[in-house]
């Protein structure tokens, strides 16, 4: 039983309530299969992967976005970690430095677009600069309204270079949330990971949603659709997210290249 990946895309630009995406899967999938399926899926994940890389012209870009705390990290541990790590490359956007707040808000960001043939993951990106930019006031509302377009055209391009761009978000709830917080202070091998602005951040979750809501509705295309992840079922976050990557990279008509010789002619002394 697959997941239909379709009920969970925002394909074209609409009106968008955050309140409206469940945060939980309740749908018929039982989590005994689910996981079986995901170890399925994930088998293919590393056979097309490979396949990327040997076709050698395409790329695909894989961005991630969510609330503190909704599963960022362990998505990528889940779903990228058994793919060979020669092809992939998972690179996390922190606060920008000084060089990088000297050029404009997608030099970084090109600089860290997957090669051909190769899988990148983005932890958080650039979309960043339309929500915590926003929330925060940290640029005037007319440059933050230009980059949803600078934002489409890049994605435009990119396509059109072929990269093809997958972008999730693990949508949850600020009650689960709360949860995974005080489980972080409770655990130990966990209490590294909290810092107090999380709770800061709390603080503006309904801007953040509200930020979120207007991206979902400016910057969601056909070419380059949003999924929201209802992710508090671990393993159907885990198993949504593998079933996507492996329906994009099928449909991206990938080929193994021809072979230089004929293998009858060879012999090996």
């Amino acid at each position: 039983m697959n997941i239909k990946t379709s009920d969970y895309a925002i394909s074209e630009s609409k009106s968008v309530k955050m309140d409206s995406f469940s945060t939980k899967y309740d749908g018929k999938l039982e989590k005994e299969k689910g996981l079986k399926l995901f170890d399925e899926l994930l088998k293919k994940l590393q056979d097309l992967q490979a396949l990327l890389y040997a076709d050698g012209s395409k790329s695909l870009l894989v961005v991630l976005q969510a609330m503190d705390a909704a599963g960022k990290d362990s998505t990528i541990r889940n779903v990228f970690g058994p793919i060979n790590p020669q092809g992939c490359k998972v690179v996390s956007f922190k606060n920008p430095n000084s060089v990088e707040l000297a050029h404009d808000f997608l030099w970084r960001i090109h600089q860290n677009v997957p090669r051909k043939g190769h899988i990148g993951v983005f932890n958080r990106s650039y979309y960043e600069d339309v929500l915590i930019v926003k929330v925060k006031n940290l640029a005037p509302k007319e440059t933050i309204k230009q980059r949803y377009d600078h934002i489409n055209n890049f994605e435009s391009l990119l396509n059109d270079e072929g990269t093809k761009i997958v972008k999730f978000f693990l949508h949850i709830s600020k009650d689960y949330q709360k949860e995974q917080l005080q489980e972080r202070l409770d655990i130990p091998e966990k209490l590294w990971k909290f810092t107090m602005s999380d709770i800061e951040e709390r603080a503006y979750w309904g801007d953040y949603q509200n930020a979120y809501a207007t991206v979902f509705e400016k910057c969601s295309l056909p070419k380059n659709p949003w999924y929201i992840v209802p992710a508090e079922r671990k393993w159907f976050r885990n198993l949504l997210v593998a079933q996507v990557l492996v329906e994009t990279l099928e449909a991206m008509d990938l080929k193994y290249p021809k072979a230089q010789v004929d293998p009858k002619q060879i012999v090996i002394p």
